[in-house]
């Protein structure tokens, strides 16, 4: 039995019960298919936050660009999928906000809870309220709220587990199963409510979803250690004054800019790039320049630069599912399947389907392999890899018109295979790699890779169009699939740099 510290997370022996093991992590004992229980419950508020968030996002491309006569908005297609970028991007981009004020003000647990009620209110907007009115008022909202949930429910399933159990990636990936579980079933779910009575019940569906994750959460949200509660790193209420003045300033510029149209629909995409890779040099900056962090800390966060990067790359292709592959589903795929015209929307249902199936299976490969499982930055390279290999199969139906829809699944599988590789690990890595000063801002820079790469699917989608998709799939899955080879060559630098972390 390895001997451990008081307070490392590891298993200890309980006083007066030699033979017993206790964690601290999971003082009740009891398990969640051989995880900590409470990881049953954090798995549940987000299925269901992922059910309204992605039954949303399936239908609000469409619902931009359709005519108004089809229960759209009549948005220019082109500007339409940038908007879904600009949004996906600043979804991620909240992330720090998210992050700042669980780290500073009020802890993760609080931040979640009130970042679920605030997504809510956003779906409920789209539902209720008219016009583009409805759209703007919905989609902050939920961006908003999405950003603080995601930073801090991943957060909350890191609090389970010891940096050194071995159960963590698999932990993270059966956590990443209840995403996609809701994933799969809320397009499934808002695309019919979409079909029987139009846009604005779909949007409702969505609500019901996520007042039910939140009511169940509310309900039975004993069990969290009490650390989720405390705040790492307290804001002195004498600074107060001086961020609300920030907060405040900062609002106001952003109404500024729309006003006088240097923000519009047109640039919000490239609008969002630029503020992610601003916030992201800003961030690397203060962590870095920080003295009170350990060498090793300081190493582990150089080390997170190159994922960063790879990490941005992946999602740069990959959340183009909600962008100009959405566009290619409407526009290029036969979607009459055996006499049932299947709405494009559904095409979003077909990536966490292959990830409901194949989840638990990495997460068992990841458990039994243990330390001999490739090495986190190896699982990048692999990543892109895949990813520049499912934009190449695009090139394979250039011609075809119009295109079989088993082509579009199979191109969806091999990404799908790629996110496996990275995002139930880089979720994890970002928890591992975190500096003890800064819990949640590091899984907030792993988010503001997903805000930069999910931006550029939307300022890359101009560049589309169905005459020159050999260059446009060409040259991304080229590029990409350059960048795995130079992930791979860099994964032992890289790993000797996360300091004993894997």
């Amino acid at each position: 039995m390895r001997h451990t510290t008081p307070g490392d997370g590891a298993a200890t022996t309980a006083p007066g019960s030699p033979n017993l093991h206790f964690d601290p992590h999971n003082p009740s004992g009891k398990h969640f298919l051989g995880q900590p229980r409470m990881l049953a419950n954090l798995f549940s508020v987000e299925l269901w936050e992922r059910f309204s968030f992605y039954g949303m996002q399936a239908l609000v491309l469409y619902y931009m660009y359709y005519q108004t006569t089809d229960g759209g908005l009549g948005i220019d297609e082109g500007v339409a999928a940038g908007i879904v970028g600009a949004y996906g991007g600043t979804v991620y981009l909240c992330s720090i906000l998210g992050g700042w004020i669980a780290d500073r003000l009020i802890g993760s647990e609080r931040t979640m809870l009130a970042s679920a009620v605030l997504i809510m209110i956003g779906h409920l907007s789209l539902s209720l309220i008219p016009h583009v009115a409805g759209l703007a008022i919905g989609l902050v909202c939920i961006a908003v709220g999405s950003g603080g949930l995601k930073t801090t429910c991943v957060n909350l399933v890191g609090t389970l587990y010891s940096r050194q159990d071995p159960r963590r990636d698999a932990g993270l990936s059966i956590y990443y199963m209840g995403v996609n579980i809701g994933g799969l079933f809320g397009p499934l779910l808002t695309s019919f409510a979409w079909g029987a009575w139009g846009f604005h019940w779909g949007f409702a569906l969505a609500a019901i979803g996520m007042a039910f994750g939140l009511t169940q959460y509310v309900l039975t949200r004993k069990g969290l250690p009490e650390t989720v509660h405390t705040v790492a790193n307290p804001l002195p209420h004498s600074q107060y004054a001086k961020w609300v003045g920030i907060a405040l300033g900062g609002i106001a510029l952003i109404i500024v800019l729309f006003l006088t149209g240097v923000l519009n629909p047109t640039n919000l995409a490239d609008a969002v790039v630029l503020v992610t890779v601003l916030a992201t040099i800003a961030l690397f900056t203060m962590m870095l320049r920080d003295k009170e962090l350990s060498p090793d800390e300081h190493s582990r966060i150089i080390a997170f630069v190159p994922m960063f990067i790879a990490t941005a790359a992946f999602f740069a292709l990959f959340q183009q599912q909600f962008t100009v592959i959405a566009i290619y589903a409407d526009t290029r795929l036969d979607l009459n399947f055996f006499g049932w015209q299947i709405p494009p929307s559904l095409v979003v249902s077909i990536n966490p389907f292959f990830i409901f199936v194949f989840s638990l299976v990495f997460a068992g490969v990841w458990t039994k392999l243990g330390n001999r499982a490739p090495a986190t930055p190896t699982k990048f390279g692999i990543a892109l890899l895949l990813i520049g290999a499912a934009f190449l199969l695009f090139l394979t139906q250039v011609n075809s018109d119009p295109v079989f829809i088993g082509w579009i699944v199979l191109i969806l599988f091999v990404a799908t295979m790629g996110e496996l590789f990275l995002s139930p690990v880089g979720l994890s890595l970002a928890t591992k790699l975190a500096p003890r000063k800064y819990p949640v801002q590091m899984v907030a820079l792993f988010n503001l890779a997903l805000a930069l790469g999910t931006a550029l699917s939307g300022s890359l989608a101009s560049f589309y169009s169905a005459e020159n998709e050999t260059a446009y799939f060409g040259t991304l899955g080229a590029v990409t699939v350059g960048l795995g080879i130079l992930m791979l060559v860099a994964s032992k630098p890289i790993l000797n740099r996360m300091r004993g972390i894997r």
